[in-house]
């Protein structure tokens, strides 16, 4: 065979270089492997010795060729010396040290025809390739051994008289792995240690071919930690390919799946058309497990078998509040679960909507310019997905909703809804107005006429109402907001200016149209009342109270000339009068602290059905026949959750002068669902000496109307045990406030009320005279009146006689489920 001659190449001529990846653990001494570019040729490969062991006679570099690059050629070597690895000096893997010099045949993987893209992710390593095939110039040696390495993929044309060995694909089409799992770091191949040397050449030096690559889509060796991904088709006749340790490569039969390869990290493959899914368990699975057990995906729910309040009731605002109170009761339970059991942290929100959505528990699913039914101006929210689900704003994280309209012959994309949620810098200070900003990351780049910023531009023109969604801070929650549907917007004005980080942003005016409920004008104002009481106008009386409540009662008549309200004591407990001599005591804890949720010791827990009745912020977690809090008998401090009712109220009331009910109730504090109002204060008296006068008679109804409150078990895939555990039983305390009492005498009824009562023990054991503890039905803005429904007791109403204490009247409530009358 002739001897190869070195073709010119100086330092000029190579326009890049750079190194690519180190051979080890098999040569200690670092192995240079570079890439390089001559001028009007394509990459070519060099391995190239170098670190503290590159030293030795074998190490002369040619004239030609780059100092960094070359290697004498040699007569003995068809193939050049440039491919020789000079390990002078280096130790084997079982640490004999050496003094020869190892060729390696460096080869590259086959690279065309890949039907998988070759794309890596951004700012990660490539994974090297599995694959080994030999070259198409490799002159047959002695017999095969193990092999060392395959080298990334560089595909390079033959190069003649020249003493680089070039590498030229074949056209074999193997397949490469790529990806690798996110944040590991990368997989070092294994390597050989030669177990037989082969045929010597002239100076000793064994020759180390690779063998040649397998042809199937994945190599044997898979990602660490992650289980093989099953092929979406492969080529059954193929043989299998032997690992190092002879352990046959599994293989998957082929399929005619759709599908892509790639699918989301750690989610089984669905099979196609029903067909069973190959595992390696041996089990099928069949269409209709497979279409349930995708994970992460909540179980589909038939609503039809739930005994759920109705969603397509003639009332819009029915529907609407009973998917909010579903919602809120879900998330709440959640929480309850959680903590029961110790889980994570997670966003029980998010959640409770998604189990929500995919058991299309929503309303007003399809988007809609202007007002939309069952949701009213100030109607307050604490996530967006509340939003979401009442087809107020259908973006959980963008502020703009938008969607496309028709206005004519002509269809425009306009915006028909937006939150300001302080994200940007909108000016707000204006009840009525709004200078909003449009969306898009303006600190790194000018915002872009797109998407909502062309939905807002669009009503510009178009003139079309948007729905405005404001913000507040959540005092009982540090980090928390409350959003307030604020009512409909126009837009008058939009320009462009420079942020304060220098890039330019949308900007629109908008005004509040007229005639509108107030929205969040009247929560500024109870803002400046909560700071200042004094502010506040037409104030009779600055505290009914007068001291006893934890925070000051309004009386305030902005309606008619009255005076005041008739003389009563105003007391916040019960009065037992008699009974208190004959109640017994109830059993106390024994916790350190505070009563833990999960604690099976604890006996307060064991009453409440196995579980703490309250969140960690005092919120009640579900209706119960009876509530047992923290006693005088419990060792647990005044800080154990387990003592809400016994605290008092914590809210900012107001008794007001309605205009055909009396006095009435309501407060300057937004509550929440869930959150306890006050408790029904007065004196217990018996049956036959109520007076058919007294109008502050509470009394527990032999039957009360239908009131789904707590979450539905079905959507957490538990058992459903009727509203048994929900409805408290009829109890036969009769309490009057016509003497004495407390805030709680001035709530009036209504058939459709946003406060329900619970039965609560916590000062003795006896089970038929509790405290009567109000809580809230549902999220209450503020200044909206504070209602319960009193019942219906059984008899002739038209005559006004019943079975009960309290005197039947026409109701004046005026709700779309009104009775007509109560009592």
């Amino acid at each position: 065979m002739a001897q190869q001659t070195a073709s010119p190449l100086n330092d000029s001529a190579v326009l890049d270089a750079k190194p690519l990846r180190m051979l080890t653990p098999m040569f200690p001494a670092p192995l240079g492997l570079h890439t390089f570019t001559p001028q009007n040729s394509p990459s070519v490969v060099c391995a190239t010795p170098f670190g503290p062991y590159a030293g030795g006679t074998g190490l002369g570099m040619a004239a030609g060729v780059p100092s960094m690059f070359a290697a004498p050629a040699s007569p003995t070597d068809p193939r050049g010396e440039l491919d020789r690895v000079n390990t002078n000096g280096a130790a084997h893997a079982n640490g004999t040290a050496t003094n020869s010099l190892a060729t390696p045949s460096l080869q590259t993987p086959l690279s065309a025809g890949t039907p998988e893209s070759s794309k890596r992710k951004r700012g990660r390593p490539k994974r090297v390739s599995d694959n080994m095939v030999p070259s198409a110039t490799s002159t047959p040696l002695a017999p095969t051994v193990s092999p060392i390495y395959s080298l990334p993929k560089v595909p390079s044309p033959p190069q003649e008289n020249n003493n680089v060995v070039s590498l030229t694909p074949s056209s074999a089409t193997p397949q490469e792995s790529g990806k690798r799992k996110r944040g590991r770091p990368k997989r070092v191949q294994d390597i050989h240690v030669l177990a037989t040397p082969l045929a010597p050449q002239a100076d000793n030096t064994p020759i180390l071919e690779m063998p040649p690559a397998p042809t199937v889509h994945e190599s044997g060796t898979r990602k660490m930690g992650r289980p093989k991904r099953l092929q979406d088709s492969l080529d059954t006749s193929t043989p299998s390919i032997h690992s190092k340790d002879s352990e046959p490569t599994s293989q998957t039969p082929a399929t005619t799946s759709p599908e892509c390869g790639k699918r989301k990290r750690g989610r089984p493959r669905r099979a196609p058309n029903g067909s069973a899914a190959p595992s390696h368990s041996g089990f099928s699975i069949d269409d209709d497990t497979v279409d349930a057990a995708k994970r992460g995906q909540p179980r589909k729910i038939d609503t039809n078998l739930l005994q759920l309040p109705t969603l397509s009731s003639d009332d819009p605002r029915e529907a609407a509040d009973n998917v909010l109170m579903m919602f809120d009761a879900l998330r709440r339970r959640l929480i309850q679960l959680d903590e029961v059991n110790q889980a994570a942290k997670q966003q029980h929100n998010l959640k409770a909507g998604s189990i929500m959505t995919n058991a299309e528990l929503r309303v007003n699913k399809n988007k809609q310019i202007g007002e939309v039914p069952g949701v009213e101006v100030a109607d307050m929210f604490y996530f967006r997905i509340e939003m979401c689900l009442v087809g107020l704003n259908s973006q959980n994280m963008a502020g703009i909703d938008y969607m496309s309209a028709k206005f004519g012959n002509e269809e425009d994309p306009v915006a028909i809804s937006v939150v300001s949620a302080g994200v940007y810098d909108n000016t707000e200070d204006d009840p009525y107005v709004l200078v909003y900003t449009g969306q898009g990351m303006s600190g790194k780049d000018d915002q872009k006429l797109e998407k909502g910023n062309l939905a807002l531009e669009r009503s510009l023109h178009r003139g079309n109402p948007i729905r405005v969604i404001r913000s507040v801070r959540d005092l009982t929650c540090p980090t928390g907001k409350i959003y307030i549907y604020d009512g409909l917007y126009k837009i008058k004005e939009a320009w462009v200016e420079k942020a304060k980080s220098g890039f330019n942003v949308f900007k629109h005016k908008l005004l509040r149209e007229p005639g509108q409920a107030e929205g969040i004008a009247m929560w500024k104002k109870t803002e400046k009342w909560r700071e200042d009481p004094s502010s506040r106008d037409h104030v009779m009386l600055g505290d009914v109270s007068y001291g006893v409540e934890n925070k000051p009662v309004c009386l305030v008549n902005e309606v008619d000339d009255d005076k005041g309200l008739s003389q009563f004591t105003y007391m916040t407990k019960l009065n037992y009068g008699n009974l208190q001599s004959s109640m017994r005591k109830m059993q106390g804890c024994k916790c350190a602290s505070v009563c833990l949720p999960g604690d099976n010791n604890c006996p307060c827990t064991h009453r409440n059905a196995g579980a703490l009745p309250y969140s960690a912020s005092g919120i009640l977690v579900s209706r119960m026949p009876m509530l047992y809090e923290c006693n005088d008998s419990c060792i647990c401090s005044n800080s154990c959750r387990n003592r809400v009712v016994q605290k008092g109220a914590r809210i900012h009331f107001e008794v007001f002068k309605t205009g055909d009910r009396g006095w009435g109730l309501r407060s300057w504090d937004p509550i929440r669902a869930g959150t306890f109002i006050c408790e029904y204060a007065g004196e217990i008296i018996d049956k036959n000496s109520v007076n058919e006068e007294d109008d502050y008679i509470f009394e527990t109804p032999p039957s009360e109307p239908s009131l789904r409150w707590n979450y539905a078990p079905e959507l957490l895939g538990e058992p459903n045990l009727s509203d048994s555990n929900e409805t408290p039983k009829q109890l036969p305390i009769i309490i009057s406030a016509k003497r004495i009492g407390n805030v709680a005498r001035f709530m009036n009824h209504s058939c459709s009320p946003n406060v329900f009562w619970q039965p609560v023990l916590y000062d003795h054991g006896d089970e038929g005279h509790p405290h009567i503890a109000f809580f809230a039905m549902k999220h209450i803005p503020p200044m909206t009146e504070l209602t319960y429904d009193y019942g219906q007791s059984q008899g002739n109403v038209q005559l006004g006689s019943n079975s009960g204490c309290r005197k039947s009247k026409n109701c004046l409530c005026r709700s779309r489920k009104c009775r007509g009358s109560f009592g």
